[in-house]
């Protein structure tokens, strides 16, 4: 605080607020206030679409691995197929199955099940890892893929 015999400032003039960031100040009579436009660049947008292309895949080839494992568990338990949730299970793995559902014929139909669906959860998992590695090595640059592994020399 200033002793009011030794402020600089003539007592007739009143005193300017200091500027607080981000709010304006007013400008003179007649010079119009233009805002400055600040863009900040949080990334490429490319860098984007594929992180989202990837997830989306990843996360359509672990539904359909669940879905297949769900099956596998309901047919070994045992459940009662004309049940709707058994039902449903039952048609979304046989669409899902990659075609492998007669692959393996056992006599066992838990086994029968385990052989075939468990082949296509693992061949889904396997699928969205290969595509997304693909889609991260062809479309974005080295430093920012994910990596999964990498060997050191010493």
């Amino acid at each position: 605080m200033v002793h009011p015999d030794r402020d600089p400032r003539p007592a007739d003039r009143p005193t300017e607020a200091l500027p607080r960031p981000g709010v304006p100040r007013a400008e003179p009579a007649g010079v119009p206030y233009q805002q400055e436009e600040v863009v900040e660049r949080r990334g490429d947008g490319r860098l984007r679409a594929v992180r989202v292309s990837c997830a989306v895949i990843d996360v359509v080839c672990w539904l359909f691995a669940v879905v297949l494992a769900i099956n596998i568990f309901l047919v070994i338990a045992g459940a009662n197929q004309s049940n709707g949730f058994a039902q449903l299970i039952a048609s979304w793995s046989a669409g899902v199955s990659l075609g492998l559902r007669d692959l393996f014929t056992p006599a066992n139909a838990g086994l029968r099940t385990l052989l075939n669906d468990g082949l296509a959860a693992l061949l889904w998992l396997l699928i969205g890892a290969v595509l997304t590695n693909l889609i991260t090595r062809l479309a974005l640059p080295a430093g920012e893929r994910r990596v999964w592994y990498r060997r050191t020399v010493r």
